[in-house]
């Protein structure tokens, strides 16, 4: 009679039920968030030609207005303004902008004069465009962002109902040559893959403010940005916590509303850019950061406990079944749901992209600098 357990078939038995348990969570969040953006259909609204004014922070964006801002002001729309809010520009903005203003009448400018005492961040130039607007509906883009087609406006202001003030729209970044510009291609889409498809699971907590709408209403009933002006960032993650309530929200994800903008050239800026963005998550209640954190931690733990099953010889029939499902329905839901966000090219390596994502993104949140000092450019 054995009085001592066998040690080999309980660490066996422990790292079964862990890899399986691991495993149960990677296909639930597949199948209750993921697969919401991969079987997504977007809905044909009648064109309701609700009057918009649509706004851009600007600050020393002289290039990118130039380039970028016909594609705004030239939409196909019937009635639309456009607020660019130049905020302490020391180049040629204020120049660029009055030549527009002598072409595009329905283009508005709001300068804010250098002053010393006055932040650089975003919140004080939206709140003045958002006051000063026309219309009661409000669409945000921002100077470096070009929308995919000229029915921008029409595909982001048709989902407002009088039931539905909020509308999450989706910015991916361009394609361009280089391993930093597929991370952050990936890391772009990956974060809207998560906030779009918990916003359709009944759990919004955030957008992203180059591809944003929502009613004045909305904004003044919540005193605008009041509780987090002090973080630099916060205008469209702690502000949508805060007024995306009893589903009066929905997402856009039709082509021809994408707006696109390139990605920043060197890891320094990517790292000071993500800094800043991180500056707000101390402010995530504890559900939405369990949230965001269980996916990757689990697909880390999957792994680990996977590989140690490997070595030591303990993989079971099960465990394989398990495994093999897990991927094939990795390969499938993510694949159709990176092709719904336009990111084909990730499609045939997306198990790599995937755990590459889930040991990468840590490492980058606990390495930058989560200062609030982080200036907006």
């Amino acid at each position: 009679m054995e009085i001592i357990p066998d040690i080999t078939y309980t660490s066996q038995l422990t790292l079964s039920i862990l890899f399986w348990g691991m495993a149960f969570i990677q296909l639930f969040w597949l199948l209750f968030f993921y697969l919401r953006i991969a079987s997504h259909k977007e809905k044909t609204i009648e064109n309701k030609d609700l009057p918009v004014s649509i706004i851009i922070a600007a600050r020393n964006e002289e290039d990118n207005l130039y380039e970028f801002l016909p594609n705004i002001l030239e939409q196909d729309y019937k009635t639309f303004e456009v607020i660019v809010v130049n905020h302490q520009s020391a180049d040629n903005t204020a120049f660029i902008l009055k030549a527009y203003q002598g072409k595009y009448p329905h283009l508005k400018v709001i300068n804010i004069e250098r002053n010393h005492h006055l932040a650089h961040g975003k919140k004080l130039p939206l709140t003045i465009g958002i006051k000063g607007a026309k219309y009661e509906h409000l669409l945000f883009t921002d100077a470096d962002c070009k929308p995919s087609s000229d029915q921008w406006i029409k595909q982001m202001t048709n989902k407002f109902t009088p039931k539905k003030e909020i509308v999450l729209g989706y910015a991916p970044h361009r394609k361009s040559k280089g391993f930093l510009n597929k991370v952050i291609r990936f890391d772009t889409t990956f974060i809207a893959l998560n906030y779009l498809s918990f916003a359709k699971a009944g759990v919004p907590y955030m957008g992203v403010g180059r591809n944003l709408a929502y009613t004045k209403e909305v904004f003044m009933k919540n005193s605008g940005f009041k509780s987090h002006y002090s973080i630099q960032s916060g205008d469209d993650d702690l502000f949508i916590q805060e007024v995306a309530k009893k589903k009066n929200y929905t997402i856009s994800l039709s082509p021809e509303a994408f707006c696109y903008s390139d990605g920043e050239k060197t890891w320094k800026d990517w790292y000071s850019q993500k800094s800043r963005h991180y500056t707000t998550s101390g402010r995530y209640s504890l559900f939405k950061k369990l949230l965001l954190g269980i996916y990757p931690l689990s697909l880390l733990l999957l792994y680990i406990s996977l590989v140690t099953l490997i070595v030591n010889n303990w993989m079971s029939w099960i465990s394989i079944g398990v495994i093999s499902l897990l991927i094939v329905s990795k390969w499938l839901i993510l694949g159709m749901a990176f092709k719904k966000l336009e990111q084909k090219s990730f499609i045939w390596s997306i198990i790599f992209w995937d755990l590459f994502y889930a040991i990468f993104t840590p490492i980058v949140y606990y390495t930058t600098e989560q200062s609030t000092a982080t200036k907006w450019k």
